[in-house]
């Protein structure tokens, strides 16, 4: 089962909450709490009265990637979303139409074979797509330096519902580290926007702990609905080691996004005790679904989803599917905004304790 919603284009969030008016800043958003079918009403700046000390919170240090470059191929205008970094040197990339609006429309990726030049001489030539990855997503192997291409010419990723274009600092979460490398999310890692430095501070200072982890997102395009692909993840020892003592003492496992759910998950478990976390890295190609359940996380913070299987059956995984209903009727019916600048949900346990991990058969 998933929640059937259709979102009017009104509640779309057009411009970050800070651009809204004077004086506002990025937590100048809403927060729906749910626990269980109980949902309440709240300001983001109201989260740290929503937790408590011992609560740990899991956040993604992933930076966002101005991943949109424009070039061509022949003599056609197209723009490039540069997706996922493959062991191999090659990337994982979309290909779109510009719409003369500043966004993009959907455009066939391939054939084999397939030339775009773009700035800076750097050259892509189409090989295959990734397994399972749909005729949306290409591997393509690149002549030049992308890094430097998209340090020079890329810009964030936009889709048709915001309203103009934003500097890349916009798409930068509070939590974001650079790598060495280049590497990051093609989209931002949203949930945690809201999130100030004040803010962290606070929460920090009323016991609240944070678990760094990296998950490298890829695109999401919001005309398709595949499961999210394999992506590249981190959890550091550190970071495991804090979510099991948070565990241990009774605290509650709140991950910051599904893509910290989708990071945590895939590293618990592997040696077959339960829920244990332990330090990983790779790609993880984990969806989580309510058959799987969740092993680790008690609570999620997330953005509002559209009816994309893959985020909201691990909402359902988290809260069970009659919660995410309801929450999803209260969001509706009291007009939050959508989207990586609308406003957020905080899933936490019932008031009985119980949190929707799987039980052991479910593995």
């Amino acid at each position: 089962m998933t929640v059937a919603v259709r979102v009017p284009e009104e509640l779309s969030a057009r411009v970050p909450a800070e651009q809204r008016g004077p004086g506002l800043d990025r937590d100048a958003v809403r927060l729906l709490v749910s626990r269980g079918t109980d949902v309440t009403h709240r300001d983001f700046a109201q989260l740290p009265g929503e937790l408590r000390a011992g609560d740990l919170l899991v956040v993604n240090t992933s930076p966002t990637l101005a991943a949109a470059v424009d070039g061509r191929i022949g003599h056609a205008r197209v723009v490039v979303h540069f997706s996922t970094r493959g062991d191999d040197g090659r990337w994982a990339v979309e290909l779109r139409d510009p719409d003369g609006r500043g966004t993009t429309r959907p455009r066939a990726g391939g054939p084999e074979g397939t030339v775009a030049v773009l700035p800076g001489g750097v050259r892509l030539v189409w090989e295959e797509p990734p397994a399972g990855g749909g005729a949306r997503l290409w591997w393509v192997r690149a002549r030049g330096d992308v890094p430097a291409l998209l340090r020079g010419h890329g810009r964030p990723i936009r889709y048709s519902y915001t309203e103009r274009d934003q500097p890349l600092s916009v798409y930068q979460t509070v939590f974001a580290l650079p790598y060495a490398d280049g590497a990051g999310s093609a989209e931002m890692p949203s949930a945690a926007r809201p999130f100030t430095a004040r803010l962290v501070a606070e929460l920090v200072s009323r016991g609240v702990q944070f678990a760094p982890i990296t998950l490298h997102t890829g695109v999401a395009s919001a005309e398709s609905h595949e499961p999210p692909y394999p992506e590249r993840f981190e959890v550091p020892e550190a970071s495991a080691r804090l979510i099991n003592a948070a565990r241990a003492g009774g605290g509650r496992v709140v991950a910051v996004g599904t893509t910290a759910v989708r990071a945590v998950e895939s590293a618990a478990g592997r040696d077959g005790v339960d829920g244990v976390v332990r330090a990983a890295a790779g790609w993880t190609d984990l969806v989580v679904t309510p058959e799987r359940g969740v092993r680790v996380v008690d609570g999620l913070l997330t953005g509002l989803h559209e009816p994309e299987a893959s985020h909201l059956l691990m909402l359902e995984a988290i809260a069970g599917a009659e919660a995410i209903t309801r929450t999803y009727a209260e969001a509706l019916g009291h007009f939050y905004l959508w989207h990586e600048f609308g406003d957020v949900h905080l899933i936490l346990p019932d008031e009985s304790g119980h949190a929707a991990r799987c039980s052991g058969n479910a593995w």
